[in-house]
């Protein structure tokens, strides 16, 4: 189809709809070039940051250090505001805000407070470590202590649970240093990890404990990425950090903003990339903490009603027509980038951001679905704008590596990682979520002997080859309470007694066995020239569920905490299945899944439960005996090309807990088809026990 866009080209199930997809890029550059003319560029537009919150003032006192404050908050709708704290004894009303014009003349929703006399009291009690927050009399005639929206660090009180803002402003910050490695492109081997149950302890883990006691475990696991999670303040821990507050204020349960950028310098140090998980659909409905009804009206951030507010979340959903919300957004991409120095993000909640139905419907792949009234086509614009900014971001920052873009977007939405000037949203992936869902629901349905394979194969291949995506089978998603992780789904309550090296459990033998597999599987024939993500602690086949402490579990921390010592004891089975994750993902650094494509099949044998393929046209093989008993030797399997294989990794190895049935010295030859019709003109005479993954490497 010519004269059209990129990637509707490249797609024939999109021309029927080429103008509707026209015209959202039409909207796109139109938003985007009036942005550039009001305020020069993209990233200047992301700039709120710098103006907005408490900053010094621009003053330079005798010591040469600036001298003083400026504060300013937008605030369209309200009647009057003040600020209060430490410096002024909690007087509500002594230090108020005027309104301030636009350099047009006109006002816009500013208010502005300067505190930069020498000689004022306030002023100089103003310091590091002082506690502030604004009280707003609102459109609605209301009277509300609340914190500003640009929040840069909070406090709770551990006795009245209230939060404040809190000056973070020592006289030597620590400087991020820049991840110097060079090796870009790459593809991403993803860690997800959350900062507070990153400990053994039955306790709130902090950024400097991830530092010494975590981030030299993802190094030694061989994983290249590592995704953090809850890292914006949230005032219910329970939520996982996914209802936010404050969007600039690293979470102070975890530490201080030197403590995270300690961290991320460290993470730079061992040659990792750090993503931050953001939440950028929706914010907490609290009054007392986040930005709803921040200026006395129902809808400053978020849309109005019915849009406002998630049906399923109870949160209140950004408001992405309004051009100030998408300053605050983009400023809020800048400021983790350019102030603590991420290297990029993971945009939770994408699905429930481009769709005012927020995604519960049963109806993806639909052209009413994808194009119709029900799409927030104000959000596709921002996701644009974003992913713009991270390339000019990234353009800045002169590094080797990009900054990554990830969208958890579980519809098919066309064009998600397509480039923006193609006509898409510009992310580098989405995430596969439809994997781990198909694994939960094979185990939980199926009885091992009724597993279909070829309806493994199509589920794992089940994507367009344009659009890069991360695999996984498991995420935190699948460890919540209501659900439960692989292994425990595998193992249950034999995870308690029957996890010694010495046991011989078939309960546990079939799920270590199965644990193997389906990782391997998930990770080779699911990226298909994409990435891999595992959630801390599942590489391992960490025990149990997540539960965060709340009323119902007697707020107790048991659940919400990592037993690494568990993958450390000689005398039990998990130190085995972290062997095999290690091995599994040095070989996915070894062949560069970035290069890979999709895997090409080889061979599947229903009868057999045998499913094999081939990468890098035909340099790696790969063969999956799903059988629950029968082994096969001398198995005739396809191969495109003649020559010497070795066995480079088996599951069944005595190494990662198996029976140890395969050897790792045997050469395998390819042998010609002799008369008989069949895929490939030769094949691999191999042994392919029950129950286990093998690959071979060509050597010729």
């Amino acid at each position: 189809m010519k004269d059209t866009l990129p990637f509707v080209e490249r797609d024939p199930w999109l021309w029927p709809v080429a103008g509707r997809i026209e015209k959202r890029h039409a909207d796109y550059l139109r938003t985007k070039a009036w942005i550039e003319a009001e305020y020069g560029s993209l990233y200047d537009f992301a700039g709120a940051h710098l103006y907005y919150g408490l900053h010094p003032a621009a003053a330079v006192g005798a010591d040469g250090r600036p001298h003083g404050w400026v504060f300013r908050e937008w605030l369209p709708n309200a009647k009057d505001v003040f600020l209060t704290g430490d410096f002024n004894g909690w007087d509500y009303t002594s230090h108020p805000l005027r309104k301030v014009c636009g350099a047009d003349g006109r006002w816009h929703g500013d208010w502005e407070i300067r505190l930069d006399k020498p000689d004022d009291a306030c002023t100089r009690r103003l310091t590091h470590g002082s506690r502030y927050k604004i009280y707003v009399h609102g459109a609605d005639g209301s009277w509300h202590l609340r914190l500003p929206a640009y929040t840069f660090y909070t406090e709770q009180d551990p006795d009245t649970k209230e939060f404040k803002a809190k000056v973070w402003a020592p006289d030597s910050p620590c400087k991020v240093r820049a991840n110097e490695r060079n090796d870009a492109p790459f593809s991403p081997l993803i860690y997800e990890a959350h900062i507070g149950m990153a400990q053994e302890k039955e306790g709130v883990g902090t950024f400097r404990e991830f530092t010494e006691n975590v981030l030299p475990r993802i190094r030694e696991d061989g994983y290249n990425t590592v995704q953090l999670m809850g890292i914006a303040e949230h005032p219910y821990y329970g939520s996982f950090g996914y209802h936010v507050s404050n969007f600039f204020a690293p979470s102070s349960r975890f530490g201080t903003p030197d403590d995270l950028r300690a961290l991320i310098s460290a993470a730079h140090d061992m040659g990792l990339t750090v993503l931050m998980d953001i939440v950028h659909a929706h914010f907490v409905s609290n009054l007392n903490e986040g930005l709803w009804a921040l200026d006395g009206s129902p809808d400053l951030y978020n849309y109005p009603e019915p849009n406002g507010t998630h049906p399923y979340w109870g949160s209140k959903m950004f408001a992405f027509n309004k051009n100030e919300v998408r300053r605050f957004l983009l400023s809020n991409l800048r400021y983790w980038v350019e102030t603590f120095g991420f290297d990029g993000f993971r945009f939770d909640g994408v699905t429930a951001m481009v769709y005012f139905h927020r995604g519960y419907t049963d109806h993806f792949g639909t052209y009413q679905n994808y194009f119709g009234d029900q799409v927030d086509e104000d959000a596709l614009i921002y996701l644009r704008l974003a992913n713009d900014l991270l390339r000019e971001l990234w353009e800045r920052r002169a590094a080797p590596r990009p900054l990554l873009s990830v969208a958890e977007e579980v519809s098919g939405m066309p064009g998600m990682t397509a480039p923006c000037a193609e006509g898409g949203m510009g992310f580098d992936y989405r995430l596969s979520m439809g994997i781990p869902d198909f694994w939960i629901k094979l185990l939980k349905e199926r009885q091992d002997e009724d597993w279909v394979m070829r309806e493994i194969w199509h589920v794992l291949n089940d994507r367009l080859p344009n659009v890069p995506q991360i695999a996984y089978c498991e995420s935190h998603d699948q460890a919540l309470v209501g659900d439960q992780t692989l292994a425990f789904r595998l193992m249950g309550a034999h995870m308690y007694t029957d996890m010694g090296v010495d046991s011989h459990s078939p309960v546990v033998e079939r799920g270590m066995a199965l644990h193997k597999m389906i990782r391997l599987i998930s990770l080779f024939a699911g990226s298909g020239g994409g990435g891999y993500l595992d959630f801390m602690g599942n590489e391992f086949g960490h025990p149990e569920w997540i539960d965060f402490p709340r009323e119902g579990n007697g707020w107790s921390y048991h659940y919400a905490r990592r037993q690494w010592s568990l993958s450390d004891r000689a005398d039990l089975r998990y130190k085995f299945l972290l062997a095999f994750d290690r091995a599994m993902i040095a070989l996915a650094r070894e062949t560069d899944l970035r290069t890979m494509g999709f895997a090409r099949l080889l061979c599947i044998d229903e009868q057999a439960k045998i499913l094999a393929f081939d990468l890098r046209d035909g340099q790696y093989i790969f063969a999956f005996n799903w059988h629950v008993s029968d082994s096969r030797p001398d198995y005739r399997l396809p191969v495109y090309h003649p020559g010497r294989y070795r066995l480079c990794l088996s599951s069944d190895d005595a190494a990662f807990g198996g029976f140890g049935r395969t050897d790792a010295a045997t050469r395998y030859f390819s042998q010609p088809y002799a008369g008989e019709r069949a895929q490939t003109a030769q094949y691999l005479p191999v042994y392919l026990v029950n129950r286990a993954a093998q690959v071979w490497v060509r050597e010729d």
